[in-house]
């Protein structure tokens, strides 16, 4: 298993992504909401949450691993 370093900020962009793709697929599988409104919603955050999903990509893909920052 490779360990990857990230910043806070960098990790809670990563846990956003993800949990925007969750709400939008959660919305569009709940019944609580208008279906139109619910539709809307839920497009809106899957859209939201795959767009981001490729800088997130990214910014893991590039992150060295601690042992190799630290020369080991």
């Amino acid at each position: 298993m490779k360990t990857k370093t990230l910043t806070i900020p960098q990790l809670m962009f990563v846990v956003s992504t993800r949990a925007a793709l969750a709400a939008g697929a959660a919305l569009l599988l709940s019944g609580k909401l208008k279906p139109k409104t619910r539709r809307a919603a839920g497009l809106a955050l899957i859209g939201v949450g795959g767009v981001t999903t490729i800088p997130a990509a990214r910014l893991m893909l590039r992150q060295k691993s601690l042992l190799k920052r630290l020369g080991l």
